[in-house]
């Protein structure tokens, strides 16, 4: 019997473009098989023995002839390719609709009612590389106290402050303004507080970044595990993305290390449910950024920390390693790809080497989930629960 479940994601880990990725620009692009080739090959030993190298050709990552994993890849029907989306469809939320993007700039009418909101004169309000923008224009921050104002081809409406200027607290509430002012048809998927510090020239983003989403539009597998009365704790941003619905329980981990370490003190507390990591640093810190050792350098990093958990993975236990969306480092332009997302499934009492083949949704995990913890089913997504206890 199954009584826990861990999932986690690799933000930004695509394994290959979907076949619509050309309405999205993203024909070509495939992260982890083109962060490998940038590098002469990855070594991931531990993901390699979970079945990772069975999904598809990954420079220096074997297939196992016996993965101690079940594995396979999954597809998006969501509209869109953010963070958002991928998650909300993994939980059963499907959107029809992408969330609105603004490559030129916020309109100004939705610029003129979030200054006059928060009292202030803003920066910015262009697409632009956060780490980039704060460079540029902290200096004229730090001098008038306006807040740097960006976004990217991704549905994000993000507000940049120099903590000395603008105290962590008072840039959060001026997101949860922002979130309020921008409703259809300006109802972008996060509102994103990016908190920095330092001096002209060396400015640095902190680890005290929020995101502010928009709510979900109906129950997630959070929503009706929490209603069957089972824990549920979200670790990274996941309590961000869902708005903090569905959650017992929220740890705000700064970063991948911290994310694992958080997951596997958790594994020794906790006797039951449902425990949804997001591991951001691949994403954040190396895709939007166009940094393919980097990439590289955090995904071996990551595989060299695995054993710990592997080892908290109890007889009782599905741990489940997938991803949202793609970023691939390799391609023009810094936003998210098109892509599927890998699926590696492990348990000591669960079947090894069964080929899950490709999954049609990301709600296919939703609804494994819903069955294993034993929660009503979900509106969409087909459990593949039968394959890893009969294989």
């Amino acid at each position: 019997m199954i009584n826990r479940v861990i999932l986690m994601v690799l933000d930004g880990l695509g394994v290959g473009a979907l076949p619509d990725a050309a309405e999205y620009g993203d024909v070509g692009s495939n992260t982890l098989a083109h962060v490998a080739e940038a590098v002469g090959g990855l070594a991931l030993p531990n993901l390699e023995a979970l079945g990772l190298g069975n999904i598809g050709h990954f420079a220096g990552i074997r297939a196992m002839g016996h993965p101690d994993g079940c594995f396979g890849k999954m597809g998006q029907l969501s509209k869109g390719k953010d963070s958002t989306a991928g998650h909300w469809e993994m939980a059963g939320i499907l959107l029809e609709e992408p969330f609105p993007t603004y490559p030129s700039g916020f309109p100004k009418e939705v610029l003129d009612q979030f200054q006059q909101t928060i009292g202030r004169k803003v920066l910015g309000n262009r697409a632009a590389s956060g780490t980039e923008i704060i460079q540029e224009l902290g200096a004229e921050h730090l001098r008038t106290g306006a807040p740097i104002v960006y976004t990217s081809t991704d549905s994000v409406f993000q507000i940049a402050a120099h903590e000395r200027v603008v105290p962590v607290e008072e840039l959060y509430r001026m997101c949860r303004a922002a979130r309020k002012v921008l409703i259809p048809p300006h109802r972008v998927g996060r509102v994103i507080a990016r908190p920095f510090t330092g001096e002209p020239g060396a400015f640095v983003r902190t680890e005290r970044r929020r995101d502010f989403s928009v709510e979900p539009p109906g129950p997630t597998v959070l929503d009706v595990l929490k209603g069957s009365g089972q824990l549920i704790v979200g670790i990274g941003k996941i309590a961000d993305l869902f708005n903090g619905r569905g959650l017992t329980r929220s740890i705000h981990s700064g970063n991948n290390a911290a994310g694992l370490d958080e997951t596997v003190r958790l594994l020794k507390t906790m006797p039951r449910g449902l425990i949804f990591v997001n591991l951001v640093d691949f994403d954040t810190l190396y895709g939007h950024r166009n940094d393919a050792p980097g990439y590289a350098k955090a995904l071996q990093e990551f595989d060299a920390r695995l054993p710990p958990l592997l080892d908290a993975v109890g007889p009782g236990d599905l741990l489940c390693l997938t991803a949202d969306h793609g970023n691939d480092p390799t391609t023009p332009g810094t936003e998210h790809s098109r892509e599927y997302v890998p699926l590696l499934v492990f348990g000591p009492r669960l079947a090894q080497g069964v080929n899950l083949s490709t999954r049609r949704t990301f709600a296919d995990v939703g609804q494994t989930v819903a069955e294993v913890l034993g929660a009503p089913r979900l509106d969409c997504g087909e459990s593949f629960l039968d394959a890893l206890t009969t294989g």
